[in-house]
C-alpha cells in the first residue's frame, strides 16, 4: 500500500470554490449507497480515500472535523460524516441531498427484501449469503482501519497511546464509549495549549443531542405508526456508537418491549443490513417494514436519520467557523485518534461474530491478499464473488457440523 502522508492529500480548501459540483457529491454518495458494503467502518475509509486521497475534493481538516463530530454526537457514523461532508462547501442545501443520496439506495434495497420476506416467510438463503459476505468484509474494513490508523495516527505518541486504548475499550466492552472520545480531546487540547473561548462552544456541542432529541415526529394518524416514530427517533437520537451499536438497543425495544418482531424475524433483519450495501442502521427500514408495511418502513427509517441529520448541521456551523483555531484542532486530533482506534477495535470485534471456521478465515485473509494487490479492484466484485462461494460452501460446512 503507498505511504500515506499529509502531502498526498490534495488540500481541497485551498482555493475558494469548491473543486467540484453539488450534483458530483450527489452521484459520488448515490453510488456509494449502492455499492458501499462492509458498514461504518469500511463506508468512511472509502470516502477518505475517494474524496479526500483521490480526488481532492475535501481537505484533511474538513475530513477529520466531520469524524470527530460524527463520534461526539449519536448515530450512524457514516451517514453523519456524509452529512457534514456535504455541508462543507454546499452548507444546508449540500447536506440534505448529499444525506438523502447516501442513504435512499440501502433503503429501496431493505424494503425489496421485505416485499420478499414478507411473500415467501423468510428468506433461506440469507445465512449462506451472510457466511461468505461477513468474512470478506472483514478483510475490507481491516484495510481501511490500517488507511485511516496511518493517516490520522502518524508518528504522534500520544495520539498512539490514545488510539490503542480507544481500540481496547472498544474490544473489552463491543462497544464504543463516548467518553473515551471527549476524553481523548481534552486530552490532547491540555497538552497542546489552552483552548480559551472555543472551549465553552464545544461544550455546547456536546449537549446538543437533548435539543434535536424533541424533535420527534409524534402527531401521526396511526397508533402503531407513531409508535414506531417515537420509538426510531429515540434510538436515533441517544444511541452513540457505529453500525451494529444500535442492534442490541433495537432487540430490547422490537422485541422484549413492543414484540413486534420475533427473535428469528430480528435477527434476519440484522442479517439483512449486512449483506447490504449503505450504512448498517438501514435495518430499521426492514424492521419497520415488517411491522407496518411500506409506510412503516418510511417512518422509521426517517425517524432514525432525523436526529441524525440534526445533530450534525445544526453544529456543523461552529466546526467550521472555529475549526482552524489551534485549540480545536488540538481537540479534533485527539478525538479522531480514538475514533480511529475505536473503528480498529470494530475490526475485532465484528471479525470475532463473522470468521468462525477455516473458511471463513481463508475468505478474510483472502479478501485483503486481493484488494492489497489490485488496489483498483472494485470491492462489489469481492463481496459478489464471497457471496457466491458462501452459497455453495454453508451447506457443506453446516451439513457436517452436529
Amino acid at each position: 500500500m503507498n505511504d500515506l502522508k499529509i502531502t498526498d492529500a490534495p488540500d481541497a480548501s485551498a482555493t475558494t470554490l469548491p473543486r467540484y459540483t453539488l450534483w458530483q457529491l450527489v452521484r459520488y454518495m448515490l453510488r456509494l449507497g449502492t455499492l458501499g458494503f462492509g458498514g461504518p467502518v469500511a463506508l468512511v475509509g472509502y470516502m477518505y480515500r475517494d474524496l479526500v486521497e483521490q480526488r481532492g475534493w475535501i481537505s484533511d481538516a474538513d475530513y477529520k472535523e466531520g469524524m470527530a463530530l460524527a463520534q461526539l454526537m449519536p448515530g450512524p457514523l457514516a451517514a453523519q460524516l456524509a452529512i457534514y461532508l456535504g455541508y462543507v462547501h454546499f452548507r444546508l442545501w449540500g447536506a440534505t441531498l448529499v444525506g438523502l443520496a447516501f442513504v435512499l439506495p440501502s433503503f429501496v434495497m431493505v424494503v425489496a427484501l421485505g416485499v420478499a420476506y414478507k411473500a415467501y416467510g423468510g428468506i433461506s438463503w440469507m445465512q449462506a449469503v451472510f457466511y461468505g459476505v461477513g468474512a470478506s468484509v472483514i478483510g475490507i474494513i481491516a484495510l481501511s482501519a490500517y488507511k485511516l490508523t496511518t493517516k490520522s495516527v502518524g508518528k504522534d505518541r500520544l495520539l498512539w497511546a490514545i488510539y490503542l486504548l480507544s481500540a481496547g475499550v472498544t474490544i473489552v466492552t463491543q462497544s464504543e464509549v463516548i467518553w473515551v472520545f471527549l476524553g481523548a480531546g481534552l486530552l490532547v487540547w491540555a497538552v497542546r495549549g489552552p483552548l480559551k473561548r472555543t472551549g465553552g462552544q464545544l461544550h455546547s456541542m456536546a449537549w446538543a443531542a437533548p435539543i434535536a432529541a424533541a424533535l420527534s415526529l409524534e402527531n401521526l394518524d396511526w397508533h402503531k405508526l407513531g409508535q414506531i416514530a417515537a420509538y426510531f427517533t429515540y434510538a436515533g437520537a441517544f444511541v452513540f456508537g457505529s453500525g451494529l451499536a444500535i442492534v442490541p438497543f433495537l432487540y430490547g425495544g422490537v422485541v422484549k418491549e413492543y414484540a413486534w418482531l420475533t427473535d428469528r424475524q430480528f435477527v434476519d433483519a440484522v442479517a439483512v443490513a449486512m449483506i447490504t450495501p449503505g450504512p448498517v442502521v438501514i435495518t430499521t427500514g426492514f424492521i419497520g417494514f415488517l411491522t407496518s408495511g411500506f409506510w412503516g418502513a418510511v417512518v422509521a427509517a426517517a425517524a432514525t436519520f432525523l436526529p441524525c441529520y440534526l445533530l450534525t448541521v445544526i453544529p456543523a456551523p461552529y466546526f467550521k467557523k472555529h475549526g482552524k483555531h489551534p485549540g480545536v484542532v488540538a481537540f479534533v486530533d485527539g478525538v479522531t485518534a480514538a475514533a480511529v482506534g475505536a473503528i480498529a477495535g470494530a475490526v475485532v470485534v465484528l471479525g470475532q461474530r463473522s470468521i468462525v471456521d477455516l473458511p471463513t478465515a481463508a475468505l478474510f485473509l483472502a479478501t485483503a491478499a486481493v484488494l492489497w494487490r489490485f488496489k483498483k479492484l472494485p470491492e462489489p466484485v469481492v463481496v459478489l464473488a464471497a457471496a457466491l462461494i458462501g452459497l455453495v460452501v454453508y451447506p457443506l460446512v453446516a451439513h457436517v457440523q452436529p
